[in-house]
């Protein structure tokens, strides 16, 4: 053998004896795609309930609150468009495509046009932030048990323990 060919044959047997190239990027199956879609799109609805809060609010625990809750969806939201743009996703999902797991939990457009009409505004804007972050606790819970990335899943651990806090400290708010 001539050395080109020793050479070719060793690189040869060295690619074969390592055997594929492993990936560095974590798994990441439909259930970890679809939740990362939904909660991009719920977190929006969130900054915008938000932020009505912290224009309207009085109370500065509730003006606080509402201001914590615009900043870190915000920061949550470009960190799950990062995903899907690693993922090679589309940053929202086809029209229904996610009706087979009951659709995405919304809040209603005109309820928060009604919240920025309401007379009774702290108790609305606690009751409807009460149930919008509950909605990321079960969406939350979805991933925990069913998504295969790793990073995602503890991000989704940490939505359910945090948003349980949140609601926990506005249902104390709104008995004042």
């Amino acid at each position: 053998m001539r050395g080109t060919q020793v050479v070719a044959a060793l690189l040869l047997l060295l690619t074969v004896a390592c055997g594929p190239a492993e990936s560095t990027q974590a798994p990441v199956n439909a259930e970890d795609v679809m939740f990362v879609q939904m909660m991009v799109q719920h977190h929006r609805q969130g900054i915008e309930i938000a932020k009505v809060g912290t224009a309207r609010a009085t109370t500065p625990q509730v003006k606080t609150l509402t201001a914590a809750i615009e900043s870190t969806q915000q920061s949550e939201v470009e960190r799950m468009l990062r995903w899907l743009h690693d993922w090679d996703q589309p940053l929202t999902p086809a029209t229904g495509g996610h009706d087979h797991h009951g659709g995405m939990p919304e809040t209603d457009v005109q309820r928060i046009q009604a919240l920025k009409k309401s007379k009774n505004f702290e108790y609305d804007l606690l009751n409807l932030l009460v149930a919008h972050q509950d909605d990321a606790v079960q969406m939350a819970a979805g991933e925990v048990s069913g998504g295969s990335n790793p990073t995602v899943q503890e991000w989704a651990a940490q939505v359910q323990s945090s948003r349980k806090a949140q609601i926990a400290m506005m249902l104390d708010l709104l008995k004042r």
